[in-house]
């Protein structure tokens, strides 16, 4: 039975049960249950888990080495989901240290399997939003990699923080305005667009715009601004219209 198909009460005694089986596992350095959670079909089942590995991380110190060898041990997995869900725990412990799960990011971030390193896009996200500093430190290094998927994974991940603190990031995405790979530049339009339509983040966002030299991306980047200001209506802080005035006086 899925996860949602049980009744509120049972939910509450399955992750409690999860618990103290993964607190075991992990003080014992016998994995059983923990393998199968992080494999497990359900994606509930699976982020009770690794939610749960990064919250005993977290909270007992006594066992943060325990965890981070058990976590490279299940990251050597041929189960993808295994794999996944190891990449996710990381990213729990990595808001904290991240220089602890810094080499399973890279290694996740290389995985042959893209839920693999979708989940490194999912990490880096919220590292960046929790702990910046070391995650877009870590990011840069990937910026000009040769393989254009992992620049724009990389682009992606990084978007998060740009919502809130747009200027963090902006020069990171500014070294990609000459990629010449479709896929990347899509999503460092896209990105733009995304960190664009918060409290104060267009003002930032059209400032740095205007030093680009790439003025033609520049350009789209624009025009995807004013087009997610209609789309994400209720929750940005301007309406289209202001947008585009401010745009049309500011550009």
């Amino acid at each position: 039975m899925a996860f949602y198909d049980l009744s509120k009460e049972k939910r509450i005694v399955l992750v409690e049960l999860m618990n103290r089986e993964i607190v075991s596992e992990i003080s014992s350095g016998k994995l059983n249950m923990l393998p199968a959670y992080f494999a497990d079909e359900d994606t509930y089942i699976r982020k009770t888990a690794y939610l749960a590995t990064g919250r005993i991380y977290k909270a007992n110190e006594g066992l943060q080495k325990k965890i981070l060898v058990l976590l490279n041990k299940l990251f050597t997995s041929e189960n993808e989901k295994v794999r996944q869900s190891t990449i996710n725990a990381a990213g729990e412990i990595g808001m904290l240290h991240f220089e602890a799960i810094s080499e399973l990011m890279e290694k996740g971030l290389f995985d042959e399997h893209h839920i693999v390193r979708n989940a490194v896009i999912g990490s880096i996200k919220k590292m960046g939003e929790k702990n910046p500093v070391p995650t877009l430190a870590f990011a840069k290094q990937f910026l000009h990699h040769e393989n254009k998927e992992i620049r724009r994974e990389i682009c992606h991940g990084i978007e998060l923080r740009g919502r809130t603190h747009p200027q963090d990031i902006l020069p990171l995405l500014r070294e990609l305005q000459f990629d010449k790979t479709a896929r990347v530049r899509n999503t460092l339009v896209h990105v733009l667009g995304q960190i664009a339509y918060k409290k104060g983040c267009l003002e930032t966002v059209v400032a740095d715009l205007k030093k680009w030299e790439n003025q033609a991306l520049a350009a789209d980047a624009l025009e995807e601004i004013i087009d997610v200001h209609e789309r994400y209506k209720n929750f940005s802080v301007k309406t289209q219209e202001e947008a585009i005035a401010y745009i049309e006086k500011h550009f």
